[in-house]
């Protein structure tokens, strides 16, 4: 029986087949909406947790200032200097690493060659808290951090920019206006979730830079490795204490440097991408809804157009239950048509677009398991409305409609 009515309800889908296609586009736009929109979003969550984790392991970041509104002091903050550094390192636990940093914007020149690109004076921890290996060559001795030496560090954006195709390792390079011999190459990291590229810098020990580029003893910003992810909370709330000590802070006024937590900015990015996620999911789910009301309204017509065959089924005896259960089937096999559809164009589009954006392609079963069996439940409910109206007509009405 029910394969019966499944086969009649192909059967007029087939005889009206551009009715039928413009009939369930609504809900192939919906049903591709949604999973392009939640797919899109899962991925661009696993991007940011992965550009944030590329920034280092259980990283924070300490930096002079701090963000103030209108009013606030537009004075210049109180830098940093190596014995905050010390003290950090000396007196605060659970910690893997201490590197300071000092950069700043400079031209690099090789032969003809030449790049303007951020210079960061550091140490060789440096590398250790942003967990960023060395591709080629070696890092900094602790002779040449002592002793100031002209050396650097590329990243591979600036070591492509300058040489190409050749080897950087041992030659000299102009930082500025000093010369300067590359003793290694970087591994490549890639832009972090906020456009930015990592690989665009140079490295040179700090005391090179406090001396040949900025002419002072300041450090910009501390970075501090936690032993143990669990470990930063704590180790935020001392180095926030300590460093109120050494500055001077008095109870009450607001601290003059800000201690930020990658993992909590991981969180506040992905969470904030999660919503954003959910709020255009449900927006793309109303074209699922206007879908379905397109559905009804053909299935009107329908049970207009065939209102004599209704009757003449009815007259000969076919039960209500029987019209009712064809017109819902075909409600139901369009709205499942057009859900089969919507999710190729989804899966399809959606492995375009993370391409085309460089995010990951997260396959969700259940996602697409969930539009699909909204896009079918669609042509139940609004496909209810025209059955029961057709399984409702009198046979005598229905045989003298013309």
């Amino acid at each position: 029986m029910w394969w019966d009515t499944l086969a009649l309800a192909l059967r007029e889908i087939r005889r009206r087949m551009l009715r039928s296609f413009l009939t369930v586009l609504g809900v192939v736009i919906g049903v591709a909406a949604v999973i392009i929109m939640v797919t899109v979003g899962r991925g661009a969550t696993a991007k940011i947790t992965s550009d944030i984790s590329s920034l280092g392991s259980n990283l924070l970041v300490v930096i002079a200032g701090q963000h103030r509104g209108p009013g606030g002091s537009s004075a210049p903050p109180k830098a940093f200097n190596l014995h905050d550094v010390a003290a950090i390192t000396d007196q605060v636990g659970s910690l893997r690493a201490v590197a300071p940093t000092a950069s700043r914007p400079t031209k690099v020149v090789y032969g003809n060659q030449n790049r303007s690109t951020t210079v960061i004076g550091t140490t060789e921890l440096y590398l250790t808290t942003r967990a960023w290996g060395v591709a080629a060559g070696r890092g900094f001795a602790e002779t040449e951090l002592r002793a100031g030496k002209a050396v650097c560090l590329l990243g591979e954006t600036v070591r492509a920019a300058l040489f190409g195709r050749l080897d950087a390792l041992g030659e000299r390079i102009r930082v500025g206006k000093f010369s300067c011999l590359v003793i290694g190459v970087l591994a490549a990291k890639g832009q972090s979730s906020m456009g930015t590229d990592q690989d665009d810098t140079v490295l040179i020990p700090l005391r090179t830079f406090q001396r040949r580029v900025a002419g002072n003893q300041d450090v910009g910003a501390i970075m501090v490795s936690a032993a143990t992810e669990a470990d930063t909370e704590k180790v935020q709330v001392d180095v926030q204490r300590l460093l109120r000590e050494r500055r001077r802070i008095a109870v009450g006024d607001d601290d003059d440097f800000t201690v930020l937590d990658m993992k909590e900015i991981a969180a506040t990015l992905t969470g904030t991408t999660r919503v954003l996620t959910m709020l255009l999911g449900a927006v793309a789910a109303v074209s699922l809804l206007v879908g379905g009301i397109g559905i009804m309204n053909i299935m009107l017509v329908s049970v207009t157009e065939r209102t004599r065959e209704i009757g003449t089924r009815l007259a000969i005896g076919a039960l209500e239950s029987e019209v009712l259960r064809q017109f819902l089937v075909e409600a139901v096999v369009l709205s499942s048509l057009g859900g089969l559809v919507g999710v190729a164009v989804a899966l399809a589009t959606t492995l375009a677009i993370t391409r085309a954006m460089q995010i990951p392609f997260l396959f969700d079963p259940d996602i697409i398991a969930l539009a699909f069996a909204f896009s079918g439940a669609i042509g139940v409910i609004f496909g209810y409305v025209p059955a029961r109206r057709a399984a409702r007509l009198d046979p005598i009405e229905a045989l003298r409609h013309e």
